[in-house]
């Protein structure tokens, strides 16, 4: 597993329509099925009067936790076309929402996946794509001679200082690109021992 993913930066939308029916879709950054859950509740309040709301997402810097959803469409051909897009552009911690408005004219299977396809790929052709790192917490624990030494290598490594106390004993956790942690951890272990 590579230490780098892609995400969106924000909110962007997209818009399709196919003999009269409409396709809004709307691109969100997510961290957590629970902003996922809130985000889908708002799409439902505010556009009660749509004939469906499918979305799928994508979480994880693995890209192991996701989920696809038609509300209502025949069977894979809403959320699957729409999970097919965030997978082909190899996007996570997204979800995307495409709402539907019925223009009283049926679509067909192959219209629909066409439909919720596009939709989708025009909120991401207007979402900024950001590459984000895997981070991963080191907690260290010293004695206060130490503190240079540690700083020091805080200073060459540049993790980023997540949160540290200084007393009798001191701790210091660190986050760092996951690639680099072992040595980190090394690095500072090896002080213990001087």
């Amino acid at each position: 597993m590579t230490d780098e993913f892609k995400t969106i930066k924000s909110t962007s939308e997209g818009f399709y329509s196919e003999k009269r029916s409409k396709f809004l879709a709307f691109a969100h950054h997510v961290e957590t099925v629970d902003e996922v859950k809130q985000l889908l509740a708002d799409y439902r309040k505010k556009y009660y009067d749509a004939r469906h709301v499918c979305y799928a997402y994508m979480l994880g810097a693995g890209r192991g936790e996701f989920r696809a959803n038609d509300d209502g469409e025949p069977s894979s051909t809403a959320g699957k076309p729409i999970l097919g897009q965030i997978n082909s552009n190899e996007l996570t911690d997204i979800l995307i929402v495409v709402v539907r408005y019925y223009g009283g004219v049926n679509l067909g299977t192959s219209g629909l996946i066409v439909a919720y396809r596009e939709a989708a790929a025009d909120a991401i052709a207007h979402a900024e794509i950001v590459v984000r790192q895997v981070e991963e917490r080191v907690e260290y624990t010293f004695a206060y001679p130490l503190m240079n030494d540690v700083m020091r290598i805080v200073k060459e490594m540049n993790p980023r200082i997540v949160s540290q106390t200084y007393d009798n004993t001191c701790q210091i956790t660190l986050s760092i690109r996951k690639s680099e942690a072992p040595q980190l951890r090394e690095r500072l272990k090896k002080l213990s021992f001087e």
